[in-house]
């Protein structure tokens, strides 16, 4: 889709051109002058017939001196960008039509058009515009094909655009590869997938096989891989916009390409969803998507470790005691608390970049969806700044996380009498436990945990990925560009980092 940010006064609306012309009204609008929009929307909100109610319609079809062949008044609340983003929403899902290429959305009347504003409303129009098509050949592809963006001074706003353009981008490139069936998106697809990122100028893709990984020693990463025919991968993203010198963030993405839970078999109810699995995998692509478009300033690591998790003959048993990457040998009490093992090899893997931060970003279990449902992402980390930079992220990108505890007393249920460690801890603080099973293999950085269980995708009707953290992570990383090169993190351990204690369907990940 092609965006178009243009500098359009309010005056000049009517004479514009176009399929459909979208023009937010907030609640402190007032009609100016006497064209032809001015008297339709005045007289409209003298008649009552619209208010400024964030996602109210009136449209208007070839209304007189009006060049636009459709007009549809939509109404923006405060102004905010969430009732924009609503506001937005609405208005395109109410536009669909094979007939509708080119919409003119003006959002020059909004008393305070902020970055957070527009971004927010370009966010919406791709949102709402969304067609899934890979394995649907019969499906129509949205018609919607471009959008200008009004606004009353374009220039202002052309570095808030290059962001909102870049993170639409990242969050499309994240939904495509979440959508696609497990046939369709196995780990040496997502591979693929991963290189042809690389294919830009400052971004290296590096994949490593099963040799490979097994020389790594990542035992815990293999034993979730064995029981499955497709080998598995394990791939690392650089992006490098910074000096060699400056240390980079690190994102670690759970890439389970589909989940049976193994010999602890799903129910087989809702388990096709479990192709979603991998949706944390599928952010870290997003973000490297929207770093290689927007070209910021700064150095980012990506790894994704990928494999299915089946049931074979060869697949790992409950109680079976493996050997990490970092020497810490693990109890295996249920195979569907896989993500855990995957994540931790590749946690131990990122020591080597010597990073400012970690953050692994995993669909991990059902526990964070019963505790925060789809609205917030459950966010783990024993790090205070990093904690806080992560929450305001979230905030501003309408992609909110929600901090919960790490205190040591959770780790007591992890304890085994077979190994170092057991990977589950019970049903009670699931998510808690999993974060805490994770810490054990972090202590040489700082770092975060993200439980996405319950907002990397959708469920019934509305099947299908969000595209989230995208946002949230993506606005981090700019966060730390515009502070310039940013001193060592303190790692976890010492005093700085230590200011704090730390759906039960198939959507229970691990």
């Amino acid at each position: 889709m092609d965006f178009e940010l243009k500098t359009l006064a309010w005056n000049r609306l009517h004479q514009e051109k176009t399929d459909a012309l979208v023009v937010l009204v907030d609640e402190h609008f007032t009609p100016s002058g006497d064209d032809a929009l001015s008297r339709l929307a005045g007289g409209a909100l003298r008649a009552n017939d619209f208010e400024a109610k964030a996602g109210r319609l009136l449209p208007a079809y070839r209304a007189e001196g009006i060049a636009a062949t459709r007009v549809l008044l939509v109404g923006a609340g405060d102004g905010s960008a969430r009732s924009v983003r609503n506001a937005v929403g609405a208005a395109v899902g109410a536009l669909k039509s094979p007939r509708v290429a080119h919409i003119t959305l003006h959002l020059g009347g909004l008393r305070d058009l902020s970055a957070a504003v527009l971004s927010a409303a370009e966010q919406a129009v791709a949102d709402a515009s969304y067609v899934y098509t890979f394995t649907k050949p019969k499906a129509e592809a949205s018609a919607l094909k471009r959008v200008t963006i009004g606004v009353a001074d374009a220039p202002a706003l052309k570095g808030a655009h290059a962001v909102a353009q870049a993170t639409v981008a990242g969050v499309a490139f994240a939904r495509e590869w979440a959508n696609r069936p497990a046939n369709h998106s196995t780990p040496t697809l997502l591979a693929n997938a991963a290189t042809t990122l690389g294919k830009a100028p400052n971004c290296k893709v590096e994949v490593l096989g099963p040799k490979e990984v097994a020389k790594l020693g990542m035992g815990s990463f293999m034993a979730v891989a064995q029981g499955s025919e497709e080998p598995l991968r394990f791939i690392v993203l650089r992006y490098s916009g910074a000096a060699k010198a400056e240390a980079p963030v690190v994102l670690v993405g759970k890439g389970i390409t589909f989940d049976t839970g193994g010999i602890s078999i799903k129910p087989s109810a809702e388990m096709d969803e479990m192709k979603f699995d991998m949706c944390g995998a599928a952010s870290v692509l997003g973000v490297f998507k929207a770093l290689t478009t927007l070209k910021p300033a700064l150095n980012v690591v990506g790894l994704i470790p990928a494999c299915e998790n089946m049931p074979d003959g060869r697949a790992v048993k409950p109680g079976d005691v493996v050997t990490s990457m970092s020497g810490q040998t693990i109890e295996i009490l249920n195979t569907d608390a896989e993500g855990r093992l995957v994540l931790c090899d590749a946690l131990s893997y990122a020591e080597r970049f010597k990073p400012r931060a970690v953050i692994d970003i995993a669909t991990l279990t059902g526990a964070c969806v019963v505790a925060l449902g789809a609205v917030r992402s459950g966010l783990f980390s024993a790090d205070e700044a990093l904690a806080q930079a992560l929450q305001a992220a979230g905030e501003s990108a309408l992609d909110p996380c929600w901090r919960l505890p790490l205190d040591d007393d959770y780790a007591e249920g992890l304890k085994s009498n077979f190994a170092d460690v057991a990977n589950i801890a019970g049903r009670m603080a699931g998510a808690v436990t999993a974060a805490k099973f994770l810490q054990r293999f972090t202590a040489k950085y700082s770092w975060a945990h993200l439980d996405i269980a319950g907002t990397a995708w959708k469920s019934g009707a509305a099947k299908g990925a969000t595209g989230r953290p995208v946002p949230l992570l993506f606005n981090y990383l700019l966060s730390l560009a515009d502070q310039g090169v940013p001193a060592p993190a303190a790692k976890a351990g010492t005093p700085a980092a230590k200011k704090t204690a730390g759906k039960t369907t198939a959507k229970a990940g691990g």
